[in-house]
């Protein structure tokens, strides 16, 4: 069974870099065919898929957040971690880590995390 944590500030001030970190237990993050991603749910509107970073290293991430979004990894400890930089009060949201794997009609998530509340605010 996999097992994914979020971890991290809950409050941001306005142009930070929100920081987080995913643990991640019972599968490892370098296992093929999977995908480590960062999703968020600001209040009142739907997912919004951040970006994820695969199982040999490589990175993607959502046009609209590109410019400002981080995903990285730590294979010694088993964790993922996202960094979002000039942050406003936008920005607040539940973020959630989660996994997917690959399959014949695309990725699909198979685990998420519990998600963790952010809020941007002086």
């Amino acid at each position: 069974q996999v097992q994914l944590q979020e971890s991290g500030p809950g409050l941001v001030k306005p142009s930070q870099t929100l920081s987080l970190t995913c643990t991640v237990s019972g599968g490892s993050i370098t296992t093929s065919y999977y995908a480590w991603t960062w999703i968020r749910q600001p209040p009142g509107k739907g997912l919004e898929w951040m970006g994820f970073i695969i199982y040999d290293g490589s990175t993607y991430y959502s046009p609209s957040l590109k410019s400002r979004t981080s995903i990285s990894r730590d294979t010694s400890k088993n964790q993922f971690s996202l960094q979002l930089s000039s942050v406003t009060p936008e920005d607040t949201a539940v973020y959630y880590c989660a996994r997917e794997k690959a399959t014949t009609e695309g990725w699909e998530y198979d685990y998420w995390g519990q998600g963790t509340q952010v809020t941007v605010s002086s």
